[in-house]
């Protein structure tokens, strides 16, 4: 009987951790501010108590990543962190659920406390009581598809103070789909833009990223990713699409850019545009594939303009990221280029024995430039979400990316050799 009795309270404070939709924790030494629960280094998380450190030993305070992680339902949620620290300088980046980034290299002096606000959707794969999203094996251990929102504290010396969730309700949510070319990517050194464009957006906006590596178009639908967002989905919302790379290689009667490719592309604007959300397709980002001459070549056929067509009989925005990485590859040239790709020697990376170097798949640096070509989009196409940028946000051109040597990214501790799905 007792037995029981712990199970069923168990079950009971689980649920109410899960319903709940606001937190306040204190990372100080300091006596708990009122209202706040305090954490310190025992605070492990268990699915019983539904918050405290998670994936690592580490905890705050020991000036080296550690993650945090609070079961709450699907939703969008506000969270406030408060960084910095009364008795030493920090510098400190937040980065959330599946590497999304959100705070980039925060410096604080001595005694200097920042607050910082985003907003960030988590989600599960759960899409009814009787239907859930067809996830892959892979997906399986993906911060994105599980019950926790996770936040990630990174940085040459991570600092934090505070920091409160809260779920909001009334935020527009940019819902993306695509391949792993906007995946957010668990893994070092594995990024894509989905999960770079979020440094760049107040919090008056949230990103809910679904792309998934290895998909097209019509497979994202027939896995459920798209009725998963659609059970999400509000008027004055934003998708934006990405496919042909992994479209292109479907042979059959009924495949090609203007069957299948075409066909499931107006059903996301179909979809999106029944729910009083704007539809915004975006070309396939161009492989890193140079000819003799330095130029890269076209390697997806005619889905660019295939979807160019669509888009001017649905008359929708169309971002053509194909064109700007061209533009972007080019300038680079052959050897820099590969500085924004996965190209690392042997034994870079834990159980690398040979070298990686993938013409497809982006590294955070990649990443970050070709979120900035989507932005730069953004704004030609006028789009009302470009009133939320960041005020530090400064204009980009692909013929003048920013050098790699101003770019610094603290790698997240977790890594991994194997390519993600597609090419």
């Amino acid at each position: 009987m007792k037995f029981k009795l712990l199970a069923i309270a168990l079950l009971i404070s689980s649920f109410c951790a899960a319903q709940k939709e606001q937190f306040k924790f204190d990372f100080t030494s300091n006596k708990a501010q009122k209202g706040y629960t305090k954490i310190d280094s025992s605070n492990r998380y268990t699915a019983e108590k539904g918050y405290g450190y998670d994936l690592q030993s580490s905890s705050a305070g020991e000036n080296k990543p550690f993650y945090f992680s609070v079961q709450v339902p699907d939703g969008n949620y506000k969270v406030t962190i408060r960084i910095g620290s009364k008795n030493k300088a920090g510098i400190t980046t937040v980065r959330g659920e599946s590497r999304r980034l959100f705070i980039e290299n925060l410096a604080t002096k001595k005694g200097e406390i920042v607050e910082v606000t985003f907003i960030i959707n988590k989600r599960n794969s759960k899409i009814s009581e009787n239907e859930n999203v067809k996830i892959k094996q892979r997906e399986k251990k993906k911060l994105n598809w599980d019950d926790k929102l996770t936040i990630e504290f990174n940085g040459d010396a991570p600092l934090v103070e505070s920091m409160t969730i809260q779920k909001v309700n009334n935020i527009p949510t940019v819902f993306l789909f695509g391949d792993s070319t906007v995946v957010d990517q668990d893994n070092e050194p594995w990024a894509s833009w989905g999960q770079m464009i979020t440094r760049f957006f107040d919090m008056n906006v949230c990103f809910a990223n679904y792309a998934e590596s290895g998909e097209s178009a019509n497979t994202f639908i027939a896995a459920g990713r798209l009725k998963k967002a659609l059970s999400q989905m509000k008027a004055g919302d934003y998708i934006f699409v990405e496919f042909g790379h992994n479209d292109q290689k479907q042979k059959g009667p009924d495949k090609g850019p203007y069957t299948s490719y075409f066909n499931s592309l107006r059903t996301f604007i179909t979809e999106a545009k029944a729910r009083g959300a704007h539809p915004v397709l975006v070309t396939p980002t161009q492989r890193r594939s140079f000819n003799e001459q330095g130029k890269i070549m076209d390697t997806h056929g005619e889905y660019p303009n295939a979807m160019k067509k669509l888009a001017r009989e649905e008359n929708v925005p169309l971002i053509d990221l194909n064109a700007m990485t061209r533009t972007l590859y080019e300038t680079w040239g052959v050897e820099l280029s590969t500085k924004a790709f996965v190209h690392y020697p042997a034994n870079t990376y834990p159980g690398q024995t040979q070298a990686l170097a993938d013409n497809t798949h982006f590294n955070p640096y990649g990443a970050y430039e070709i979120s900035k070509c989507i932005i730069e989009g953004m704004k030609a196409n006028k789009l009302d979400i470009v009133k939320y940028l960041k005020k530090d946000y400064k204009p980009f051109n692909p013929q003048k990316p920013d050098a790699i040597d101003s770019f610094h990214w603290n790698q997240s501790p977790f890594t991994e050799v194997e390519k993600p799905d597609g090419n």
